[in-house]
């Protein structure tokens, strides 16, 4: 089914309240920290706290005057924090709290596209797309198929055409913590095909859902995914710390691999998820475990998904999304991952430090 999204229809989303997300019994992280055998990497830079926003997920845009921005989402203020991503300076907030184009319910995944920015409405029910620099509300879908969305992935299948991948965690029972029956896993991930052509209104295309139904490999509880086309791999992190804390691995057209990191690899929830691109098929994949007092970040080989290290910084903790920029900017010529930090403020490392530490392939600096 192809449709037209204009923002009229899209308002939509906002009419009724989407599920309260679980908390885990045992919170939001657990009280492990790093061991000896971990590297331990100073942060470049912290930004200032802002212990109200609730950070979540992170996203950079190199910007035309040859700087780069670092946007996070800030899900209780209901807003975007863009901020320098050579500094750590925050340099301006986008949008308010409500239903209306350009406004955020609870502004969870997010992801740019040359010069689009897509961003989840937890509970709006919808993606938002933006033209940047000006942020400029462009369409807006999904009311009709997300119930409890998360994270999204975006992914260029041909000039002007995106995939978008988006995580969608709807629950059950009265207080949103229990899993619904196994057989309507399948609708754990929703993909839809955006086409955004010069001069035309932006088209979407509902592509369908997928998730395995099998008990012990379903998505029980979900949010980050990020996907690699050189390896047809797409990894959604399973963040139920009930079951098994993991990231399980689908090919681009959903189907499950059956393939996941080694078991017991993640001590908390595996939040979020970011592809290291050192060269057309190598690299690795960062997955960040969401610990106290220091988040423990879990470095991959891009192919195998065998572990290539793990390290801490001086304090970021409890972590939820990341972003890698491999690009390089002023402040870091071989690019630099970023890190929510503990809901309240965001972090840098320089990635030359991570390849040192780590021993990791020379090339990636």
């Amino acid at each position: 089914m192809r449709i037209a999204f204009l923002f009229a229809a899209a308002l939509l989303a906002g009419c009724t309240a989407a599920p309260q997300r679980p908390t885990h019994p045992s919170g939001d992280a657990t009280s492990e920290g790093a061991t000896a055998e971990q590297a331990v990497i100073a942060e470049a830079w912290r930004s200032s706290a802002h212990a109200d926003d609730e950070f979540d997920s992170l996203a950079t845009w190199p910007t035309p005057d040859g700087g780069t921005w670092l946007i996070a989402t800030a899900k209780r203020a209901h807003q975007l924090r863009i901020f320098d991503a050579d500094t750590g300076a925050m340099l301006r907030t986008v949008g308010a709290h409500g239903a209306m184009p350009g406004k955020f319910d609870r502004p969870n995944g997010i992801a740019v596209h040359g010069d689009l920015v897509f961003v989840v409405e937890r509970d709006n029910h919808r993606v938002q797309v933006f033209s940047l620099p000006d942020f400029r509300p462009l369409a807006a879908f999904g009311a009709g198929e997300l119930r409890s969305p998360y994270g999204l992935w975006v992914h260029e299948t041909a000039p002007d055409i995106v995939e978008v991948y988006v995580t969608d965690s709807f629950m059950e029972g009265a207080d949103h913590r229990q899993v619904p029956d196994f057989a309507s896993l399948d609708q754990r991930v929703r993909r839809f095909r955006f086409e955004a052509h010069d001069g035309a209104s932006p088209k979407v295309t509902a592509l369908g859902a997928f998730g395995a139904t099998d008990p012990q490999t379903a998505l029980r509880i979900v949010e980050s995914i990020a996907g690699d086309a050189a390896y047809d791999q797409l990894l959604i992190a399973d963040e139920d710390l009930r079951h098994n804390a993991t990231v399980h691995v689908y090919t681009l057209d959903g189907a499950y691999t059956g393939r996941a990191p080694p078991a017991g690899t993640f001590k908390a929830e595996p939040e979020g998820i970011a592809l290291w691109s050192c060269g057309v098929d190598s690299g690795y994949w960062i997955v960040s475990d969401q610990l106290r007092p220091r988040t423990v970040f879990r470095v991959f080989d891009r192919g195998q998904l065998t572990p290539a290290g793990s390290f801490v910084g001086a304090r970021v903790a409890a972590t939820d999304g990341i972003t890698l920029h491999a690009s390089p900017t002023a402040r870091f010529p071989a690019g630099a991952l970023f890190a929510v930090d503990d809901d309240a403020a965001v972090v840098a490392f320089d990635l030359r430090d991570v390849v040192t530490a780590l021993q990791l392939d020379p090339d990636c600096r």
